[in-house]
Parts: C-alpha cells; sequence; structure tokens
C-alpha cells in the first residue's frame, strides 16, 4: 500500500495521530487498515530510552508468542552427527557445518533464525560479520548456542522470536498477521511487552518506554499508550 495511494489515505483518516490507543484499540485498527490484498504482517516498533552504544545498556532476549507470528520461520542450523539428525528430525530447514557456512558465505541468506551446537561456534565465527548485523548470529543469551538443537527448532518453529535494540534505540518484533483476532494480536503484543520490560537494564535512566507503534507492513502507524503494561485485553 503506497503512501500516495487512495487506500493509504483512507486508512491514515481512520487513526488519530494525536491518540494513544490502547493495546487492543491499536489491534482493532491494525486490522481495519490493513491492505486487503494479502494478509499483511503485524508489526510493533518501540523507541526505547536506553544506549545501545553502552554495554551494559544492549537491550537483547527472546519471547514466545502465544499465538505463533502466522508464518512458518525458516531455521538452520550448525551440528554433526546425532545433534545434527535430531536437528532435521525436529523440523530445521537445512543442517550443516563447513558446507553450511560456505554457502553463507556465498550470498546465501534464506533463513530466519540460526542455531548451533556450542562445539560448531568456533566454525561460526567465521561469518559472525555475516550473521551479527542481520541479528543472526547463534548465542546462548537466545538459546540458540545449545547442545538441545531439537528443543530449540521446536521453540522457533511454534513462534518464539528473538529481539535485540539496534544502535538507534528501536526494537521492532513481528507480532502476527492481520488476519488473526484482535485478541490474539493482543495477547502477542502483551507477551513482547512483558520480555522487554524484563530485559530493561538496570543503568537505564529516565523513561524506558519511549514510544511504540504498531503498524501493519505497508499500513499507517498506530500510537500505542506505553503506560498500558497489564490488562491488555482492555480497551
Amino acid at each position: 500500500m503506497s503512501k500516495n495511494s487512495k487506500a493509504y489515505r483512507e486508512a491514515a483518516e481512520k487513526i488519530d495521530r494525536e491518540k494513544l490507543y490502547s493495546p487492543l484499540d491499536a489491534a482493532k485498527l491494525a486490522k481495519e487498515t490493513s491492505s486487503k490484498k494479502y494478509d499483511a504482517t503485524v508489526e510493533v516498533a518501540m523507541r526505547l530510552g536506553v544506549d545501545p552504544r553502552k554495554a551494559d545498556q544492549m537491550v537483547r532476549g527472546t519471547v514466545n508468542l502465544p499465538h505463533g507470528t502466522g508464518k512458518t520461520a525458516r531455521v538452520i542450523v550448525f551440528a554433526v552427527g546425532e545433534k545434527a539428525e535430531a536437528a532435521a528430525a525436529a523440523g530445521a530447514d537445512v543442517v550443516g557445518s563447513d558446507d553450511l557456512i560456505e554457502k553463507i558465505q556465498g550470498g546465501w541468506l534464506e533463513f530466519d533464525a540460526a542455531i548451533a551446537t556450542p562445539d560448531q561456534m568456533a566454525k561460526v565465527g567465521r561469518i559472525a560479520r555475516v550473521l551479527g548485523p542481520r541479528g543472526l548470529m547463534p548465542n546462548p543469551k537466545t538459546g540458540t548456542v545449545t547442545p538441545d538443537v531439537a528443543k530449540a527448532v521446536a521453540d522457533i518453529k511454534g513462534g518464539k522470536i528473538n529481539f535485540r535494540v539496534d544502535k538507534h534505540s528501536n526494537l521492532h518484533l513481528i507480532i502476527g498477521k492481520a488476519s488473526f483476532d484482535a485478541d490474539k494480536l493482543t495477547e502477542n503484543y502483551g507477551a513482547v511487552l512483558d520480555e522487554v520490560l524484563r530485559a530493561k537494564p538496570s543503568s537505564a535512566k529516565g523513561r524506558y518506554l519511549k514510544k511504540i507503534v504498531v503498524t501493519t507492513t505497508t499500513g499507517p502507524g498506530i500510537l500505542v499508550d506505553p503506560a498500558v503494561t497489564r490488562n491488555f485485553l482492555e480497551a
């Protein structure tokens, strides 16, 4: 939906740009203003009161969306032997070691998450400059460096997503599809907000949640009241 299109303008007219909506009302508006041509992704963007240049103010973590993202994540696993077999049995899309690293070095990036067994991390480090900036580098803190690769694959396929604040202090997370019921989008939003609040650095000063916007892939942004941190299904 182009910002210059009639459909976008009509959608934008339904939103009060000055109003802070409740999470449930924002979900309803996101559905109402999304493109009717396809099932748009619904996202939440948060501006945080942190300085990610400081190591003790890096916000990152994982969240299990109770209703999933609406799409099946493409997961790769760096593993060998029995661990590789377990990953494949759990539904990993691609499993490998040196061969998979070479494939990525060649420019292949058709996946949404990467998992590795601890013994593979020395090798995976060779592509850290490729995976890191894209938020795809396996990390013990997000459960993507683990000996239990089968569980990690199942978690991600089931709706577990990682988040990490960018250099501009922003977070961007998927909370579902426009076809989801508003209640389900709101419950996913609540799960995200709970984890982001839990990840607040102790060194962060001042207001932590500065701005929250819910939007569909190409739809207008909807401001959400950052003060609403519980009872999400109340309008």
